[in-house]
């Protein structure tokens, strides 16, 4: 009998996955493209599925059914339990991937998993999680899946069982990651392969050990030695020199998990009444995929904020129109539209009274936490090796109590986590928005415009503008040798970052920031703010605002004790 995967080998699999994930989680945060001690996807990987398995192991050893619960079962719970304890945009794109397989487990009702129906499930995982980026980028995590989906379905279709399925799919996995550098010039100047695709092979390395029996039941170990748990090449990748754009890791900001439309769903809000004049919303089933594909299609078409999420039996359609017809139209072509809600800007604006509003927000340091606390936000302490899951934003939000609720992420590789985080609130019946703010000096500046007795679209429209205008730039020390578009970095160097990108190298902490700040400013400025790191000198940084009083004497300064690692200090203009 051809070998299979049955809820045993599925639990096997998930301990064989947090297993290596702790062993390699410093490795893979060492294949960070920044140079700067701020990778974290390894141990955001390892914190997601350890919180998930951990959850898992709760509701059924609270059920009596504690490693007794059936494929089906297991599947069920760890895809919900994944998808609220992911930390990080790679945490978020794994769970989808999760989320794929448990879903075919699910429908097909399966007690067992045979070579074809694997290779199924990795397929509607590589797919689910393509789906859940709005712009996809090659040379990541998805790359690496795709081609997981892509060996698992000719080794099935070619006859073979689970164990072979897996390792031909694990054999393309090694492969795809190691082409990550050809594909994303930013890892090749840094010499390092994708790190979520990294996790993404060990991840599929584990389910071809489960398969294989390699494995210790009751320790939950393996019989291999850590240095032995990873791709058997390396995955520091020779650094190249790219004469391409630059591009991003698996960590970028990525869009929606609903294979939304790439206009960003805060683009209207952000627009005010320029954009369409109506917003849609209703319930669709008796439909399928098929036909969901081509009514978004249309959908983002006739207008904007285009989000389709649910399935297979029901989807929640959310778009802004002017044709409020068309629109509806459009889903009654593809299925029964029901619970339809039609609202008009304008007139909500005019009609609406106060509503109870609130702002959730994530802090890297404790006296960044105290600030924001005393301006009003829920605090969710969020930090590079302790990123804030969602299932701890959702916790926040609804631990305000209010009936809308605005999160500032404040680094963009919680954006993904805060809009899972959104889409469970909005299953609450809590409106919710997300403001892009991808940094600590924007979520600042977005917070000194609230007005608490306003609703959430206006809000939204004042802090997103307040956090886009804000340029931003940081000092940090480089941990590691890196190629970047302003030199060669060795460990020590004085980094100058500029909105995101290293900009200058130095060896002195107050000039690199002085000429930060000189660069910032270039553009003009009448505010600049300094947020000073747990380990930065006092001193540090009465020289840097000595200096903003001596060459910039029109600005006003703003110090804040932030407290966060990393970086001894952030600025912002305003």
């Amino acid at each position: 009998m051809p070998a299979v995967l049955d809820a045993d080998g599925a639990r096997q699999w998930g301990a064989l996955t947090r297993a290596a994930f702790a062993a390699r989680r410093a490795e893979i945060d060492g294949l960070n493209v920044f140079p700067v001690p701020d990778g974290d996807t390894g141990t955001n990987l390892y914190l997601t599925i350890d919180t998930a398995i951990n959850e898992v192991n709760r509701v059924h050893g609270a059920q009596g059914i504690l490693g007794t619960a059936s494929l089906v079962d297991e599947s069920r719970n760890l895809s919900r339990a994944m998808l609220m304890s992911a930390r990080g945009n790679s945490g978020v794109i794994v769970s989808q991937i999760v989320a794929g397989i448990s879903q075919v487990i699910v429908e097909e009702e399966l007690t067992e998993v045979d070579g074809a129906a694997l290779a199924r499930a990795v397929t509607r995982g590589a797919e689910l999680a393509r789906a859940s980026v709005a712009h996809p980028q090659e040379g990541t995590i998805l790359s690496v899946a795709d081609a997981v989906a892509v060996a698992a379905r000719e080794r099935a279709d070619a006859g073979g069982d689970a164990i072979e399925v897996a390792a031909a799919a694990v054999a393309a996995a090694e492969t795809a990651l190691a082409r990550t550098p050809e594909q994303l010039p930013t890892l090749a100047r840094a010499g390092v392969v994708d790190a979520g695709g990294a996790g993404c092979l060990l991840m599929i390395e584990a389910l071809h050990r489960a398969l294989t029996g390699d494995w210790n039941g009751e320790t939950g170990s393996l019989h291999h030695e850590s240095d032995d748990l990873g791709p058997r090449a390396s995955w520091h990748a020779e650094a190249v020199p790219a004469a391409v754009a630059d591009g991003a890791g698996s960590e970028q900001p990525m869009g929606g998990l609903a294979a939304a439309s790439p206009h960003d769903p805060l683009d209207a809000a952000a627009t005010g009444l320029d954009g369409p004049a109506f917003e849609v919303m209703f319930l669709l089933d008796e439909s399928d995929a098929e036909r969901v594909a081509m009514m978004r299609t249309a959908l983002d078409g006739l207008g904007n904020s285009l989000l389709v999420v649910g399935g297979p039996d029901l989807w929640n359609v959310h778009v802004h129109v002017d044709d409020v017809g068309a629109a509806i139209e459009t889903g009654i072509q593809a299925g029964r539209p029901h619970r339809i809600r039609v609202t008009h800007f304008a007139t909500q604006i005019a009609a609406r009274e106060p509503q109870h509003f609130a702002v959730v927000a994530c802090a890297a340091g404790p006296g960044m936490a105290s600030v924001l606390s005393e301006a009003g936000a829920e605090v969710v302490l969020s930090a590079p090796g302790a990123r804030a899951s969602a299932g701890q934003l959702l916790d926040a939000i609804r631990r305000t109590g209010a009936a809308s609720v605005v999160v500032l992420p404040n680094d963009k590789d919680t954006l993904m986590a805060a809009e899972v985080a959104c889409r469970g609130a909005k299953d609450d019946g809590i409106d919710t928005a997300i403001i892009p703010a991808r940094t600590a000096v924007q979520g600042l500046a977005a917070l000194a415009v609230v007005d608490f007795d306003r609703g959430l679209r206006e809000n939204v429209i004042a802090m997103t503008g307040a956090a886009v205008s804000t340029r931003h730039g940081a000092v940090s020390i480089a941990s590691r040798e890196v190629l970047t578009w302003a030199g060669s970095v060795s460990v020590g160097d004085i980094l100058g970052i500029v909105s995101g990108d290293v900009a200058l190298i130095g060896d002195d902490l107050t000039e690199t920031a002085v000429e930060v700040l000189n660069r910032l400013l270039s553009g003009g400025g009448e505010l600049v703010t300094l947020v000073s790191g747990a380990e930065a000198d006092p001193d540090f940084i009465d020289a840097v605002e000595a200096r903003i009083a001596k060459e910039h004497a029109e600005v006003e300064v703003v110090r804040i004790a932030g407290g966060q690692q990393v970086y001894p200090l952030l600025v912002g203009v305003e």
